[in-house]
């Protein structure tokens, strides 16, 4: 065993053993990933400016509390329509020679998972108020107030995205709050974010852990009893990042549910229309373009139906509650 008494060999052997079991852990598996991973069709990739964006998301921190990865269990279906796959970031690259930042899957989720971030909120509004201060749209918030990528002037050029801050999160400044390139580009990253549709025959991967319908007052839950959806829970989760806890939105940013002729209005079928297909139609007043939530986070009639009766019977509003087969009815003349 002269090895053993001569160093030279001894480095070359481990030298080679480490060569070679890097070839078979690391190399090889990531060869053949790569090499049976496609992007899928209608997936597209980044712009400029996204890719621009991808760097001020990586140069913030935002890796450190938002993941990239749905997972295949049943809690993060509200994240995105189906369990992320490996084909969802075959379009990744390296950021160059020296830096691979092609994924930012992430580990932690201090904040909520951004895979589908771009189709849930789509709302360019929204998300410059959220960096900028996000108490200012989600009170209970813990994410640090982004204002170093926001700059204020006396007065904005036509060019410039003034940014509608409410009084109570303006700290006593009286000029246009305006957003920096960098705001901007980090914006087109975050409305990139989208889930690209599976072709066509392709099995759909499925959350583990479902929950079977039928329980007693568990939606989902095998039994006997009628299933139950919570209401409150469900807008929390789906509408009160814009509309608020308190039903009165923000002032100039998103408007209020409470009081809201639409919400009134003893038919429910423009109210229905709204959370299913989106509106714009008060930007001109400066409100954000809603989002079609209902469409977006693939919510069910039953669903549906207890967020609208949640917005019926609260904040001081009295209007006339609706049944499942009423959304029912009203969800099938929308796809005709």
């Amino acid at each position: 065993m002269d090895i053993y008494n001569n160093h030279k060999r001894l480095f070359v052997l481990a030298l080679c053993f480490f060569i070679m079991l890097t070839m078979f852990v690391a190399i090889m598996p990531a060869y053949n990933g790569q090499q049976n991973n496609a992007p899928l069709p209608s997936s597209k990739p980044l712009t400029a400016l996204a890719a621009e964006g991808k760097g001020v998301f990586i140069a913030e921190g935002c890796t450190a509390c938002h993941t990239q990865q749905v997972r295949n269990i049943d809690m993060d279906k509200m994240w995105g329509v189906r369990p992320s796959i490996g084909a969802d970031y075959a379009r990744n690259t390296r950021t160059d020679l020296w830096r691979n930042t092609a994924n930012l899957m992430g580990s932690e989720r201090t904040g909520p998972d951004l895979t589908n971030i771009g189709l849930r909120q789509p709302s360019a509004e929204w998300h410059l108020l959220h960096l900028y201060n996000p108490r200012a749209v989600v009170a209970a918030s813990v994410m640090p107030s982004y204002e170093w990528l926001f700059e204020v002037k006396e007065y904005n050029y036509p060019e410039d995205v003034v940014v509608n801050v409410p009084d109570d999160f303006r700290k006593g400044i009286t000029g246009k709050i305006v957003a920096t390139p960098r705001a901007l580009a980090l914006l087109a990253y975050l409305k990139s974010l989208r889930q690209a549709a599976l072709p066509d025959g392709k099995p759909v991967p499925v959350f583990l852990y479902g929950k079977d319908a039928g329980s007693a007052g568990i939606p989902g839950r095998s039994g006997t009893a009628k299933p139950e959806f919570d209401g409150a829970a469900l807008y929390a989760n789906n509408c009160q990042s814009c509309h608020q806890a308190n039903g009165e939105g923000l002032r100039g940013a998103f408007p209020p549910l409470k009081g809201s002729p639409v919400v009134l209005n003893a038919s429910a079928e423009v109210q229905i229309t709204i959370i299913m297909k989106g509106y714009n139609g008060r930007v001109s007043e400066g409100y954000g373009v809603m989002p079609p939530v209902g469409t977006n986070n693939n919510l069910k009639p039953e669903e549906i139906t207890a967020i609208v009766n949640h917005e019926r019977s609260n904040w001081g509003n009295n209007s006339k509650k609706v049944t499942l087969s009423e959304v029912q009815k009203i969800i099938s003349s929308l796809k005709k």
